[in-house]
């Protein structure tokens, strides 16, 4: 199962979903936002996705954890809109019959995530400034132009390409 909520994650309500005689092992990761970043002091993050293609791709992965590894379940959860200092950005939790396996799959899941979701960070800093780090498509974008402005034929494009990219 994979989610994409603008609501505080629950991460008790994941661990829940992959709990299962079965498991011997849940392993966790929970992404949060931080202070800093090369060397500024962050004060907020800004998450904006494209919706359906990150949810589908987020099951993608999913699917791709339970063929590849010996789990029993995966749960995973991102965020967008604006999140504060200290709040969970992503969030997974793999059940397995043993620790190795889960530690694998949880791995491989966000490692996926990060590198294959259309979602877009907007870091603000203490100075006032703010930037969209971490994105291989804001480059086109000027200061003004944030992904979010963009038309959704245009964003929908450049995510197709983002992850037939990190893909191929």
């Amino acid at each position: 199962m994979f989610q994409l909520t603008d609501k505080i994650i629950d991460e008790n309500e994941l661990k829940r979903l992959v709990m299962d005689e079965r498991a011997g092992a849940i392993v966790t990761f929970d992404g949060r936002v931080r202070n800093h970043n090369e060397g500024k002091a962050v004060s907020a993050l800004a998450y904006e996705a494209y919706d359906e293609l990150a949810i589908n791709e987020g099951e993608k992965i999913i699917k791709e954890a339970m063929a590849r590894f010996a789990i029993v379940n995966v749960a995973a959860a991102h965020r967008t809109g604006d999140l504060a200092i200290s709040d969970v950005a992503v969030f997974v939790a793999v059940s397995s019959a043993h620790r190795e396996d889960a530690f694998k799959a949880c791995r491989f899941v966000i490692d996926e995530i990060k590198s294959r979701l259309p979602i877009w960070k907007r870091e603000a800093y203490e100075d006032g400034s703010s930037v969209w780090v971490n994105c291989q498509t804001c480059g086109a974008h000027s200061d003004r132009e944030a992904p979010h402005k963009v038309h959704h034929s245009e964003r929908s494009e450049r995510s197709e390409h983002a992850v037939k990219s990190q893909t191929a």
